[in-house]
């Protein structure tokens, strides 16, 4: 009978070999640092050469979703967003059916959006500042084909996202980013999943949807849905559902959902 340590050895030997011939037969799908750096430092150049030269409109859908009816909105708000280069932008509340909270989380959440588009910053950018960036590989989203990164924030702030970011390897434009808040807005609310999407439309790149889960204390699940539904860029119009608004804007107290929402990306995500 064998002895167990030579049994062991060549088990081990065997082993061995078998991951060498794994290893010659499948290319490593793990780029080295300087390829890494690469794709970070062309997603760079390519956030700070799409800024919108021209001005521009979109109109957005909102939909608010509460625990007790996670399928049914309970609340849909239109919002008209303007931006006038260089840093100007500004919003109306175009029509809300519904619980007014929805219009109120809507209202702030634009707010800050005008705020950061006023006096831009390059504090939530996605950039090796404010982000450890590592590689999982290739992923095809919405027919392109992507590098798909993780981001790890640098520091606690609700600005930044630790997730996932899909950067479009033609263009080196994000087109998705996904993950949780690296720090929560309040103690109110305990955890915020955000889906953001990019796209381009009518020739600006532009934040095309969101998602937001929050997991808020004494209320439960909120979730927020935001689509952009119609684009104007100059005379370009990309228009996807014409939407039903034209209802004057509402005035409405502060709700009890926390809408610290962030966008956080500069002017990319405008």
């Amino acid at each position: 009978m064998l002895d167990a340590a030579i049994i062991l050895k060549i088990w081990l030997v065997g082993t061995l070999a078998c991951v060498l011939a794994c290893a010659q037969q499948t290319p490593n799908a793990t780029p080295s640092n300087l390829q890494l750096d690469s794709i970070v430092a062309k997603m760079q150049e390519a956030q700070s050469n799409s800024g919108p030269t021209a001005p521009y409109q979109v109109i957005r859908d909102y939909r608010l979703f509460s625990q007790k009816s996670p399928s049914n909105a309970s609340s849909e708000v239109w919002a008209q967003v303007d931006y006038f280069p260089p840093n100007q932008k500004t919003f109306a509340i175009q029509k809300r059916v519904g619980s007014n909270r929805g219009e109120e989380v809507v209202r702030r959440i634009l707010q800050h959006e005008s705020q950061m588009a006023n006096q831009p910053s390059t504090g939530t950018v996605l950039n090796n500042r404010n982000y450890s960036f590592g590689y999982l590989g290739e992923e095809t989203l919405n027919g392109s084909r992507c590098y798909l990164l993780t981001l790890s924030p640098k520091r606690k702030q609700t600005d930044l996202i630790r997730g996932k970011a899909w950067v479009d390897k033609n263009s080196f434009l994000v087109r998705r980013i996904e993950g949780q808040m690296a720090e929560n807005p309040s103690w109110v609310v305990k955890r915020v999943d955000l889906k953001l999407d990019f796209a381009d439309i009518g020739g600006v790149w532009v934040q095309s949807g969101l998602e937001a889960v929050a997991e808020v204390r004494f209320l439960g699940t909120q979730t927020l849905k935001s689509e952009t539904i119609d684009a104007r860029v100059g005379n370009v119009v990309a228009q996807k559902i014409a939407p039903a608004i034209g209802a004057k804007n509402r005035k409405s107290k502060f709700g009890r959902v926390p809408a610290a929402v962030m966008v956080p990306l500069n002017h990319v995500s405008q």
